[in-house]
């Protein structure tokens, strides 16, 4: 019987993404299935974060972001929209955020299909892997082909069910805070928690411990 994961994420996490591929690789390499949970950023759950936070906070992880991505050998670039309209210079989020609502709805609809893992790191890839204007012409219907959906069929849903789309991803967010943790990527095993792209090895460990194997 395969293993079964919950990878909670967020589109605006550049750990997230550079942690997705890796977690999406396993579950080929392994007898195990991952389902990817969407959560909205800090940036919409606590709009004062980065106002509160160490004003170096924010260069640091530009800066540490952009290093692992060296070292790992994964694209990355300044997202061209960023997902989430912020002034840098003040740190402050902006009322209104035209990109960030829809793409977490589009990516719990894929997650409704069993094909979050799939659509969250195709859209990861355009988001930071460096494809300007990500949101417009056919980027995202491409994306979403390649995970195996339909762009339309998911906007339609994002459009005239949000509202239960907003209710799973809160209950998502409150998943994972259950669970132990409250930021991005976390994966969920067994009920343990594991917070960070740099905590995927121990999470791998952990599930061979509990029988995993090679597909």
């Amino acid at each position: 019987m395969s293993l079964r994961a919950d990878l909670y994420w967020s589109f605006r996490s550049p750990y997230s993404y550079l942690a997705i591929d890796r977690y999406r690789a396993m579950t080929e390499a392994y007898d195990l299935e991952i389902d990817l949970r969407p959560v909205y950023p800090l940036a919409i759950r606590q709009p004062d974060f980065f106002e509160r936070n160490h004003p170096n906070w924010l260069g640091y992880t530009v800066r540490d972001a952009i290093r692992l991505s060296q070292h790992l050998g994964i694209p990355f670039a300044r997202p061209r929209p960023d997902p989430i309209v912020q002034d840098i210079a003040t740190r402050r989020i902006a009322p209104d955020q035209p990109y960030i609502h829809r793409l977490v709805r589009l990516g719990q609809a894929a997650a409704r299909r069993g094909r979050g893992l799939a659509f969250c790191a195709e859209a990861a890839r355009l988001i930071w892997g460096g494809t300007e204007n990500w949101h417009e012409g056919g980027h995202l219907a491409a994306a979403a082909a390649r995970a195996g959906l339909d762009l339309a069929e998911l906007d339609r849903e994002a459009e005239t069910d949000s509202a239960a789309l907003d209710a799973e991803v809160a209950a998502n967010q409150s998943a994972l805070e259950s669970a132990g943790h409250w930021g991005v990527p976390t994966l969920v095993f067994d009920g343990e928690p594991f917070f960070g792209q740099d905590r995927i090895d121990l999470a791998l460990w952990r599930m061979k411990s509990a029988g995993l194997k090679r597909r």
